[in-house]
């Protein structure tokens, strides 16, 4: 992102130009990003990470009433102790299933018998907004409740949900759908990084100071997250919509939930006010702030950070998961 100096400031550009308007612009005009990494495809993931090659992917398009879903498949290799569906992060706008937020991730997981299906969905770009993303996500959901089998789960009871950024703001409001009638919860919700309100929440005088440090192109103010997110929404009207961002209604209901933070990260702010609110609706709720880590932590797979929270985010589906039984796996 350019230009963020001003952005983290103001959310303009010094002509009066939004931000988020240009970066917008940009991908509508010229498509994704390329990433100038060398070191995180896959490849290169399993040359550092030899115990990757051992699991089974296979891309999938999964059919809904609004066109298909890309997706794709991790399969622990052996038995499956749960399962999760996993979405990537992007401000709505960008990402993919090879990023390493997605790909590691759900590569290392799945190495360590969590199976995984990985969702892509609509970006809010070319005039798609709110539920679109959201009603992708719903469909990916849906469609692993009726494959169990292909994730080697004999049981929903196993079968987690959960995203990071952005993708952890759609997986978040569709839980609260599935609570009001939209299909079956989640065993557990599991967000990295979350954002869950439509405007950023006040930051703590703790996270001031460790804003001081961050790089500039990762210092989200609220006009940017405020304008990011009203191009997601559609409209301000929206912004009061639980559907959209959970943060906004009640959390009654929701089962247990894993928040990961990233310690420098103004969306950590997000992060911390979602948990005192489920707790305060009665909702079991873990919070960890990853030290040393900034936001998106998760897409950089050769940090000690990233790799600690993968670490935690096995440990909590292991732990919420039923005793294993005797599970066939179907191929792919």
């Amino acid at each position: 992102m350019k230009d963020a100096t001003t952005m983290a400031e103001t959310g303009t550009h010094n002509s009066g130009t939004s931000v988020a308007s240009q970066l917008i612009r940009e991908l509508e005009l010229n498509g994704p990003f390329p990433d100038p990494r060398t070191d995180t495809d896959h490849e290169s993931l399993v040359s550092i990470y030899p115990e990757l090659a051992a699991v089974p992917t296979a891309d999938i398009d999964i059919p809904s009433p609004e066109g298909g879903v890309p997706g794709r498949l991790y399969r622990a290799p052996g038995e499956a102790l749960a399962g999760l569906v996993w979405v990537h992060g992007g401000a709505f706008i960008a990402g993919g299933l090879d990023m390493p937020e997605a790909h590691w991730v759900s590569l290392y997981l799945a190495s360590h018998g969590v199976s995984v299906l990985s969702l892509d969905y609509r970006k809010a770009l070319h005039g798609v907004r709110y539920p679109a993303p959201s009603n992708d996500v719903l469909a990916g959901w849906k469609w692993a409740l009726e494959n169990l089998d292909v994730l080697g789960l004999g049981t929903a009871e196993d079968l987690h949900l959960g995203g990071a950024s952005a993708g952890a703001a759609l997986t978040a409001a569709l839980t609260g759908r599935l609570r009001d009638g939209a299909g079956q919860m989640p065993a557990s919700l599991l967000l990295a990084y979350p954002l869950v309100h439509a405007r950023l929440p006040p930051l703590s005088a703790d996270l001031v100071g460790k804003m001081a440090g961050v790089p500039d192109d990762l210092a989200f103010g609220p006009d940017f997250i405020r304008d990011i997110n009203l191009n997601f929404a559609g409209s301000e009207e929206n912004f009061r919509d639980p559907h959209a961002f959970a943060g906004e209604g009640g959390l009654e209901g929701f089962p247990p939930v894993y928040i990961i933070n990233s310690e420098a990260d103004t969306l950590r702010a997000s992060g911390e006010l979602f948990a005192a609110q489920l707790e305060a609706a009665g909702v079991r709720v873990r919070m960890d702030m990853e030290p040393g880590s900034m936001h998106g932590h998760l897409d950089h797979p050769h940090t000690a950070p990233a790799r600690h929270s993968v670490e935690r985010m096995r440990a909590w589906l292991r732990a919420r998961t039923a005793a294993p039984a005797d599970r066939q796996l179907p191929s792919l």
